[in-house]
């Protein structure tokens, strides 16, 4: 496979389409943003006018957009406007059926398709370190492993169609439960006195150690990779952390499963976008705790 296109060059999908291209593969691409198409270009980037131009002849078709919705319209699109078989890889995060919906209409009309959305965060898709979990056939699978390698470093297949995105639900709430709790013991350590440094050199090395304290501690000065040394500019942002979290309710509901701590953190996050905090690091969620 030698020709790739990429529809959807933003945050995640831009640094995805250029690693692609530095790997040597004629990488083409398409965003409605015209700061987005220049960015990609000057790192060797084929950038069109359209989806339907980028996607023209390639051999497999990478979309990285905001919701479900734009992903069924895309892919629609690119099906109608080019019936050659190809491998369609979506790295968006969409809710489960969605997912199932476009393979379903993908494997009908001949072409491979996988679901495989991503862990990792603009560092992540930048570094070429994402984890992919995907869902679909064996044989998608097995043909998008290749690709996946290159942008990512932890590829998962985890079952049929849709069962990617299952597992980002799931991972994304347990994260954002996760974050609230360590964000509610450091407010109460700060309470009791003691110092963040004291805070992490403990915990950091006991039982109640995570991800979210040891590289994304939402405290200045302690790890360098933690978005609060930059005034929590995101990362993941906290209105991302909000969407994934109504797919995890939207999947608990169609499950019936009860997720009451993920319940809580959805309406935690919902609180803190709703008074303007989208656009920070989802991490800093600990200043609506403080108050």
């Amino acid at each position: 496979m030698s020709t790739v296109a990429v529809i959807g060059l933003g945050n995640m999908g831009g640094p995805m389409a250029i690693n692609l291209a530095k790997a040597g593969l004629e990488t083409r691409g398409f965003d409605v943003s015209d700061k987005a198409r220049t960015a990609v270009a000057d790192a060797g980037v084929a950038t069109f006018d359209s989806a339907v131009e980028a996607a023209q002849g390639a051999e497999a078709v990478i979309t990285m957009l905001p919701n479900g919705a734009l992903v069924k319209k895309v892919i629609e699109e690119l099906v109608e406007a080019d019936s050659a078989a190809k491998l369609y890889i979506d790295s968006s995060t969409i809710s489960v059926q969605d997912a199932r919906e476009v393979g379903e209409f993908i494997q009908e009309r001949g072409s491979l398709f996988v679901d495989a959305p991503v862990s990792g965060g603009v560092t992540g898709s930048q570094a070429g370190t994402l984890a992919f979990m995907v869902g679909g056939t064996e044989e998608a699978f097995n043909k998008a492993r290749p690709l996946l390698d290159i942008m990512g470093r932890s590829i998962t297949h985890c079952g049929q169609s849709g069962n990617g995105q299952a597992v980002k639900a799931c991972n994304n709430m347990i994260l954002a439960v996760q974050q609230l709790v360590l964000s509610e013991a450091i407010v109460m350590g700060e309470r009791l006195g003691l110092e963040h440094q004291a805070f992490f050199d403990v915990v950091s090395n006991a039982t109640g150690n995570s991800w979210s304290l040891s590289v994304n501690a939402p405290i200045p000065d302690v790890v360098p990779t933690s978005p609060a040394n930059n005034e929590f500019k995101p990362g993941f942002s906290s209105a991302l952390m909000l969407k994934d979290l109504k797919l995890a309710m939207e999947s608990a509901e169609a499950t019936g499963t009860s997720t009451v701590l993920g319940k809580i953190a959805a309406d935690t996050y919902a609180a803190f976008v709703d008074e303007g905090h989208g656009n920070l690091d989802f991490s800093a969620v600990i200043n609506e705790l403080r108050r």
